[in-house]
Order: C-alpha cells, then sequence, then structure tokens
C-alpha cells in the first residue's frame, strides 16, 4: 500500500528592522511620546521561516511606542527631546505648533513633508 506524505511549505515576506545612526531619543509628532529612532527596515523573501532574498530597505524614522515611521528625509527629522521635566504619566506633553483634534478635522496635526497615511493607520 502506498502512502502519501504532504509537506506544508511556508513562504511569505517578513519585514526585519535594526536600529541605525544616532539613537537619541526623539519627540513623535503623532503620540508625542521620546520613542522616535533612526532605524533600517529591511523586507525578506522566506521559506519555512528562513530568510533567503532581501526584497528591498529603507530608512525610516520609527517610534516604538505608536508605530508611526515616515521615510528618513534630508530636509527633516523628528524634534530632539527638550529638558523639561516629565508631564505626570511620564511622557513628553505636546510639542509647540501641535493642534489636538478634538473634532476630528483633518490637517491640524504637522506632518514631514512627503509622509502619506497608509491604511489602518490612526490619525489621532
Amino acid at each position: 500500500m502506498d502512502f502519501l506524505f504532504c509537506l506544508p511549505v511556508l513562504f511569505g515576506c517578513q519585514t526585519k528592522i535594526s536600529p541605525e545612526g544616532d539613537q537619541t531619543a526623539r519627540v513623535c509628532p503623532r503620540c508625542h511620546n521620546a520613542a522616535v529612532s533612526s532605524v533600517k527596515s529591511k523586507k525578506w523573501f522566506e521559506i519555512c521561516f528562513v530568510p533567503l532574498i532581501p526584497m528591498s530597505s529603507r530608512h525610516e524614522w520609527r517610534c516604538s511606542i505608536c508605530q508611526w515611521t515616515v521615510p528618513t528625509q534630508q530636509a527633516w527629522e523628528p524634534s530632539m527631546v527638550s529638558h523639561a521635566p516629565l508631564q505626570p504619566g511620564m511622557y513628553y506633553g505636546a510639542q509647540p505648533g501641535w493642534q489636538p483634534s478634538h473634532n476630528g478635522s483633518p490637517g491640524q496635526h504637522i506632518q514631514p513633508p512627503g509622509y502619506h497615511q497608509g491604511p489602518g493607520q490612526y490619525n489621532g
């Protein structure tokens, strides 16, 4: 009697994030926490969870709390953390020029040039 064995083969693309450059804390324009750092994002083609082929890579700013991401640009970078004391609740307060959006009006947050909101991202 012959037996038929079926082995599942898993494949896909996985993004790996690694820190790069100056890791000085910067203020996130979306959540206002000092958690933005410079990272390199690499997308790999994987088979059975083994990265085989690098598909793409890019340099970007990423917030480790709210996952806000924007490509690194020559003319813009997130503001450095001021030496002001922390607010109650251990977060950095709103930065100058930031306007809260209580009525849900778009366009009240300051975004870097060339930043485009992706699907499923919060614009609070």
